[in-house]
């Protein structure tokens, strides 16, 4: 959901590169490329952004439906 601010594996601060690598990927940049111009070198920390999924907009839509069932549900109830 958000990108991790340390490695797991070695503690390297990665959080504040997550930006500038999503933006310069979907650009169309070899992820490869774009992670050596950043100086991300170990093979650790090179994982945790190459395999981060960002799925808040799922998670976010879910908890919208909740709410908008709660609501209907408060709404017939209280009649």
């Amino acid at each position: 959901m958000i990108i991790p601010v340390r490695c797991f594996t070695c503690g390297k601060l990665i959080g504040d590169k997550w930006e500038e690598f999503a933006r310069r990927v979907k650009t169309g940049e070899d992820a490869g490329d774009v992670l050596d111009s950043l100086g991300i070198k170990r093979y650790c920390c090179r994982r945790m952004l190459l395999s981060h999924v960002e799925i808040i907009d799922e998670v976010l839509r879910f908890y919208e439906e909740a709410e908008k069932r709660k609501e209907a549900r408060s709404y017939y109830f209280q009649q």
